[in-house]
């Protein structure tokens, strides 16, 4: 039962555009969405403050975050791992 509720939890994948905070870095998630009516591709961007306890991301890692309680006025995410690292 415990594991079912976990497992619920809203993921997202995206690219470290700050870790100039403690344990904190901020994530975008990039879209590319079809416009309804002139069918051209338009660019959305969402950003996320993730939690990140080792201070390990640097900018331009593409990485994993999760939903998680919320654990300040903006951070509701949590770092799960780094897909790739920026070259």
């Amino acid at each position: 039962m415990e594991q079912n509720i976990r497992n619920l939890r809203k993921e997202r994948i995206g690219v470290v555009t700050s870790n100039k905070m403690d344990k904190s870095i901020v994530v975008a998630e990039i879209k590319k969405i079809k416009h309804p009516i002139y069918g051209k591709f338009v660019t959305k961007t969402k950003k996320y403050v993730a939690h990140d306890e080792t201070n390990d991301c640097n900018e331009g890692d593409t990485v994993r975050i999760m939903e998680t309680r919320p654990l300040s006025k903006t951070k509701c995410w949590r770092l799960v791992e780094i897909i790739e690292r920026a070259k």
